[in-house]
């Protein structure tokens, strides 16, 4: 690494808090404030993956909660509940289970965010969402890994 930089690789599971429903939620605060190891690294980027089938992350607007609110909708009308029971196979564990599984397909389980001079380098309107598909209030984990070059 340029300069004598010692290259870094840190990894650790957070729990993020149960949503209240169905709905996407800005959690950048949550992540950076979880992980002061962010503020060591000059150069790198930071994964995080969602370890379960039925929510998301992605990275979208950061200021009017109506695009969160515009995006579960969204979603809701290109993977809706089956009501009637002749969408989808599965239902084994409630009605808006399978759709939450098409909902995560489409958003992905992960974001990879780069890091410069200690701070995730987020356009000016980006923010990290936590999109929970289901109603049920679960907390989620997210393994956030770490790489790059220490200060």
């Amino acid at each position: 690494m340029p300069g004598g930089a010692t290259p870094t690789w840190q990894q650790k599971t957070l729990t993020l808090p149960p949503a209240p429903g169905k709905q996407c939620t800005l959690i950048t605060d949550h992540i950076t404030s979880t992980l002061p190891e962010l503020r060591n690294i000059r150069t790198g980027l930071l994964h995080l993956f969602a370890q379960h089938t039925s929510c998301g992350l992605t990275l979208n607007e950061n200021w009017d909660s109506d695009v969160r609110a515009d995006m579960s909708d969204a979603l809701d009308r290109l993977a809706p509940e089956d009501r009637k029971g002749n969408m989808y196979r599965h239902s084994a564990e409630g009605l808006d289970d399978m759709p939450a599984h098409v909902k995560s397909s489409l958003v992905g389980a992960g974001v990879t965010v780069p890091i410069r001079e200690g701070r995730l380098a987020l356009g000016t309107w980006q923010g990290i969402w936590y999109c929970e598909f289901r109603e049920g209030r679960q907390s989620r984990r997210v393994v956030a890994t770490i790489m790059g070059e220490s200060m």
